[in-house]
């Protein structure tokens, strides 16, 4: 492969692929693509095919390169990665022998200022990870205080949230709250943080950026079909950045390796075999040198299992938090 590929290395890459195990004649989902960098690792395993998957429209077109020179083994689908059965069966794949997601914000959003993810860079209160649907600067505009309130809270785990929500509604009387800059400095004025910790910011970003791209929503989806799509033997692979997702991830393991659906008050028969072996029984974080080359890899884990010869089990409802129309609709 082109040398050029090593631009970009995913956090915890190297131990990523080594618990994937692309065989040759295996076929396999990178359900976030971002900059290509499991996807180049498992077509250098010679003899794969990978189907990648982004709702970023700027990823994928970059990743066409990739295509070209990966003589018809990889295909790019600009799409959600809740959606991967569907796109697997629009290819003509009805099942995968491994899946692999880095779930979040990518470096490459990270670091674009007109994406409006980073409070360090100047730009437009965006932060949509694909090219349709609210902003944030939209949530901010739009929501209730008490729906502030619970979003920071729910989803950035911010105990200011109330007091962020009140500031954020008093500011946006005066003016409307359009750059990450103006947010930030509303944040700041009301959270306070000491030297070494955290951008006071960083809670709220989190927040609505996990709202406006239905992050949590999309992984528990794509986690169940992951489980659907997977051969016996197949692996699921999941790196995630922050407590909330790796708490899903987790729980959906635990859930999923241990026999459930029935009760001690049923009999055995109805209740539902394990559908993953976990291979992690704690997760992978990155090594020291690995967060001095990358600090953004610091709060990184790693989670796998694999897929059992039993059925998939039934989708869980997703949990009662607010959701994006029920914010925008002021209900």
């Amino acid at each position: 492969m082109n040398p050029a590929g090593l631009r970009h290395i995913p956090v915890l890459g190297r131990q990523a692929i080594g618990m994937l195990q692309p065989r040759a004649g295996g076929i396999y989902v990178d359900a976030t693509f971002g900059a290509g960098g499991y996807s180049r690792a498992i077509l250098e395993a010679g003899g794969t095919r990978v189907i990648g998957i982004d709702r970023d429209r700027s990823a994928v077109t970059a990743g066409f390169d990739l295509v070209d020179r990966s003589d018809g083994r990889l295909t790019l689908v600009e799409d959600r990665f809740s959606n991967l059965a569907e796109i697997c069966a629009a290819q003509g794949v009805d099942a995968v022998d491994g899946v692999v997601m880095d779930v979040g914000v990518s470096s490459m959003q990270l670091d674009e200022a007109e994406r409006g993810f980073s409070f360090r860079l100047g730009g437009p209160l965006d932060m949509r990870m694909g090219h349709d649907g609210p902003t944030a600067a939209d949530v901010i505009a739009k929501a209730s205080e008490a729906d502030l309130a619970n979003i920071i809270y729910i989803f950035g785990e911010e105990r200011h949230s109330r007091s962020l929500a009140r500031a954020i509604v008093a500011a946006r009387r005066e003016a409307p709250i359009t750059t990450t800059r103006a947010l930030a400095d509303i944040v700041a004025k009301v959270v306070r943080s000491k030297p070494g910790e955290i951008h006071p910011a960083t809670r709220t970003f989190q927040a609505l950026r996990i709202l406006v791209n239905e992050e949590l929503d999309e992984l528990y989806l794509a986690l169940s079909a992951a489980e659907r799509m997977l051969k016996p033997g197949g692996r699921l692979v999941v790196v995630s950045f922050h407590s909330l997702e790796d708490r899903i991830v987790k729980n959906f393991l635990v859930e999923r390796a241990k026999a459930g659906g029935g009760s001690r008050h049923l009999p055995l028969i109805a209740q539902a075999a394990p559908s993953f072996h976990i291979l992690t029984k704690r997760p992978v974080t990155p090594d020291e040198d690995e967060v001095a080359a990358n600090p953004r890899a610091r709060s990184a884990k790693l989670r796998a299992a694999e897929r059992t010869e039993a059925p998939a089990q039934r989708a869980a409802a997703l949990p009662a938090w607010p959701t994006l129309a029920a914010v925008m609709r002021g209900g």
